[in-house]
């Protein structure tokens, strides 16, 4: 990673003139946690700031001490704001923003007879493409109100990168499309004329369409339509604005990965597609990205020293210095494995500590053999407790050599992303050894997505 430019999020956010934060990127490599972080470093800024998840696992309620989060935002207590900084969040409720576009497009009537269909209530709650579409609908809402001078979107968990950006398209299409105008034909002219209107090859196709979806489904297909005829062309055309005000200069895409082959693959498609849709993409988020404070002692050392501690020798002699050892003026400094293996070996006495020397007087034996017994039992302990430094000290040793393997990967990971898109920015996030659950663990990844400083830096 060291040709990958820096992720600098603190510019970012401090620009007024950035109005959207699009967090995009696989399912479970943190794109929630990543969103509200940024929205309370960016409330503690200074920026009025709401976060809008489509995530249902309700996390970002929790971590921001909120019972619950629906489609309305709601006031987050708790930010150390200044200059009027101040933090809203909501979850998107699919069904209930749908009813809000119906209810804001169509008269008290109209409103009624669509919200009571049948067909209406299947496409409103599970229609595919429903959800991001509805949350681009609901992020065109908040950026018309204008309350807000930063909205962080948290992408629903697609399976298929960039969903919601084909969506809008993609539900717009049907809802305007030939399938549907055709199904609006009987409808619009109603009864007999509609009947008249129809030609035989119509007839037959709506025929067979009736026995594949069933003659009441057809039925409530075509009073939905008729109902949503009005409504149509404003799906197109929000779609269209919303899409557009992806692609303006005010809005910043964020990818968020892990250091995992898989994750950041589907990184490295979603900032092509990014590119290919002109959207402007400030950088990639790289989550839990693991470290270690002996990085200098190899997994092939570490796992060296494990195996002679277990075997009970002496490891690391130091190279080619064996002749030199005990000169102090050329001795190293003792290696981590020379310390470890040292403190695992029981030093033999010397000097005023020496082992007596045997005597063959009967009576000093007999007066003796308490005091020897004590020795040995105090011995055996010693010994005891130096296996079970080798043992612990060996165990610690295979942890590290296994950290290290997973360092290891993880760069060579990072390293193919970055030969293959040298341009893209990343800001790493080390793991945290605890799940986010509140707002001090939300300011916490903040600062570690700006490089460890404090928000009034």
């Amino acid at each position: 990673m060291d040709t990958a430019p820096v992720l600098e999020l603190d510019p970012l956010l401090d620009d007024r003139g950035t109005r959207i934060i699009v967090c995009c990127g696989a399912g479970g490599v943190g794109k929630t946690t990543t969103a509200a972080a940024l929205g309370v470093r960016a409330a503690e800024r200074g920026r009025r700031v709401v976060v809008l998840t489509i995530d249902p696992a309700r996390r970002l309620a929790q971590s921001m001490g909120i019972d619950s989060l629906d489609n309305t935002p709601r006031r987050v207590a708790g930010i150390k704001g200044s200059d009027g900084g101040e933090l809203h969040a909501m979850m998107l409720d699919m069904k209930r923003t749908f009813d809000e576009i119906v209810e804001a497009h169509a008269d008290a009537g109209r409103a009624r007879a669509i919200l009571e269909n049948p067909f209406y209530q299947s496409l409103s709650a599970g229609f595919a493409g429903t959800q991001e579409y509805m949350a681009m609908e609901k992020l065109g809402q908040l950026r018309a109100r204008d309350e807000w001078d930063l909205i962080v979107v948290d992408t629903p968990p697609s399976r298929s990168a960039l969903d919601f950006l084909d969506a809008p398209k993609r539900l717009g299409s049907f809802l305007d499309g030939k399938f549907i105008k055709l199904l609006m034909a009987p409808a619009k002219v109603g009864g007999r004329a509609g009947m008249k209107f129809l030609n035989v090859g119509m007839s037959m196709m709506t025929g067979t369409l009736g026995k594949l979806l069933g003659g009441q489904f057809l039925k409530d297909v075509q009073t939905f339509v008729a109902a949503m005829d009005t409504m149509f062309g404003g799906f197109r055309t929000r779609a269209d604005a919303t899409y557009k005000l992806l692609q303006a200069p005010g809005t910043a895409f964020l990818v968020v990965a892990t250091p995992e082959r898989d994750a950041l693959r589907e990184a490295a498609y979603f900032v092509e597609r990014l590119a290919a849709e002109r959207m402007p993409l400030a950088g990639l988020v790289l989550n839990r990205v693991h470290g270690s404070g002996a990085a200098g002692l190899s997994a092939e050392r570490a796992r060296a020293a494990a195996e002679n501690l277990d075997e009970g020798r002496i490891v690391d002699q130091g190279d080619g210095k064996t002749g030199q050892r005990g000169s102090p003026a050329t001795d190293p400094e003792p290696s981590p494995l020379a310390t470890a293996a040292a403190s695992s070996t029981p030093a033999a006495p010397t000097g005023s500590e020496a082992a007596p020397t045997a005597t063959t007087d009967p009576a000093a034996q007999h007066a003796h053999a308490p005091e020897a017994r004590d020795a040995r039992d105090s011995h055996d302990d010693d010994a005891d407790d130096a296996v079970d430094v080798r043992h612990l000290t060996a165990g610690l040793l295979r942890l590290h050599a296994e950290r290290m393997r997973v360092l290891a990967r993880e760069q060579r990971t990072r390293d193919r992303f970055t030969a293959r898109h040298p341009e893209v920015a990343v800001a790493e996030v080390a793991a945290l050894p605890d799940d986010v659950h509140d707002l001090a663990g939300l300011r916490a990844i903040g600062d570690r997505l700006t490089g460890g400083r404090t928000p009034s830096a």
